[in-house]
């Protein structure tokens, strides 16, 4: 029976943090138990000797299956940088707590922002996935995580399309309302937009999927009873390009109360487990997914909020939540496996990523790969969030790391090194040109 869990350890610091990427995996290939499959990996805390980590993994595959997957621990350096165009990567990484972007879309903004001064801006769900708006960028590019991680890691590349068919899963729920607003979302999106949509599958008996907070405070969650799900995607197969899910998460029904009136003090319980799942389908099937929480009951869906956070509005205002995913889903890139066997004609490789943009504090696979592909990271320090690592300590090629107050400053930074100026002389006082003095040898 397929299972995706997280596990949490401890792994010892290694001098100076050379080669992280490369020690963290053959850590974790030495002592993750045979069977089990890495999806999601990160860095909660570094102290001066381990590093607190936390994996999420799948249990249960066959081992025809564990062989077709790719690690994500695989790394192909890459070569050249291609300078023709300036592509920036943002990420906000799901259920860590994040001031901007950690809520309900709330950093549609930011995307917008930075993708003017950026050809093309390369994000994932959760920063624009705001319930019924989803405000990506006309060049932003729809990415779920991990496949944004396979970008950055060398493994695999993205093609950008002129419009997917989305295949939508949604559970068949006790509730017929809830499975009609699923399905209304899906007629809306086809009337509304032209979404291509070969079939809305509901699920009978329906996936599981429990929200958990980690010890670090982390929002995590375990996925179970997935044949159903798994099933339909091989019956499918060849109609659809991209997999929209709509279901729900079990959770104690004080959540729905307590993360709204909390305004901001408490990390979002949806979406941690999500990634846990969008991650694990994408890495099995090769195909964009995204999905949206189902309400468990109609009690639920009548609580009385009042006005919330406005982080938060877009949730409150919402039903169905289905319509960010799809509208997200309908140009999501193709995700290219085969990057290494000759000419890709219009396909985005690491290569091809200027700069990467995250919240102060977080150590996950981007940001390691960005460090071991010399590509420059950009740090945003009032992107609060629970991650506590001090980034600056990584073993960055000079010129490569910048941190910074805010996204404001962070569209500067790429300003600049996209026409390829220094960004500390925007800055005064300016220091003095260093200068050595060679004696001739005797």
């Amino acid at each position: 029976m397929l299972r995706i869990y997280e596990e949490h350890f401890d792994i010892p610091v290694t001098q100076g943090h050379h080669g992280l990427l490369f020690y963290i995996a053959e850590v974790i290939h030495d002592h993750l138990p045979p069977g089990l499959l890495p999806v999601r990996f990160t860095i909660i805390e570094t102290n001066s000797s381990v590093y607190k980590c936390e994996l999420g993994v799948i249990a249960g595959l066959l081992d025809e299956q564990l062989e077709q997957i790719c690690s994500i621990f695989d790394f192909a350096p890459r070569i050249t940088e291609n300078t023709s165009h300036f592509n920036a990567v943002l990420l906000v990484p799901t259920g860590i707590g994040c001031e901007i972007g950690g809520h309900a879309g709330d950093a549609n903004p930011v995307a917008r922002t930075l993708a003017s001064v950026c050809d093309t801006l390369i994000t994932h769900p959760n920063v624009v996935n705001a319930s019924d708006i989803n405000d990506l960028p006309e060049n932003g590019l729809y990415v779920e995580g991990s496949v944004i991680t396979r970008l950055l890691l060398g493994e695999s590349g993205i093609q950008p399309v002129r419009a997917n068919r989305v295949l939508a899963i949604i559970d068949e729920h006790p509730d017929s309302v809830f499975t009609d607003l699923a399905i209304n979302s899906v007629s809306a999106a086809r009337a509304s937009y032209g979404l291509r949509c070969p079939a809305v599958v509901r699920l009978d008996p329906p996936i599981y999927l429990k929200s958990e907070y980690a010890p670090s405070g982390r929002a995590v969650g375990i996925v179970e009873h997935m044949q159903g799900l798994v099933a339909v995607l091989e019956e499918y197969k060849g109609q659809y390009d991209a997999v929209a899910l709509s279901t729900q998460i079990e959770m104690p029904s004080s959540y729905h109360v307590d993360y709204y009136t909390a305004r901001g003090q408490m990390v979002n319980p949806w979406g941690g487990v999500e990634a846990l799942l969008t991650h694990s389908l994408s890495s099995m099937y090769d195909i964009p997914t995204a999905h949206a929480p189902m309400l468990e009951s109609q009690e639920i869906a009548n609580i009385e909020l009042g006005q919330v956070d406005p982080r938060m509005a877009a949730e409150d205002i919402s039903s169905a939540f289905f319509m960010c995913v799809l509208k997200g889903l309908q140009r999501s890139p193709r995700i290219i496996r085969d990057i290494h066997g000759g000419n890709c004609p219009g396909v985005l490789t690491a290569s091809d990523v200027s700069c990467l943009v995250i919240p102060d504090n977080c150590i996950g696979l981007p940001t390691l790969a960005a460090l071991e592909q010399n590509i420059p990271v950009i740090a945003v320090r009032e992107n609060k969030n629970i991650m506590r690592n001090d980034l600056s300590a990584l073993p960055w090629t000079p010129g490569k790391f910048y941190t910074v107050d805010n996204y404001l400053e962070a569209a500067g930074i790429m300003s600049a090194l996209k026409e390829g100026i220094d960004p500390t002389s925007l800055r005064r006082p300016l220091a003095d040109t260093i200068h050595v003095k060679k004696h001739k040898p005797e």
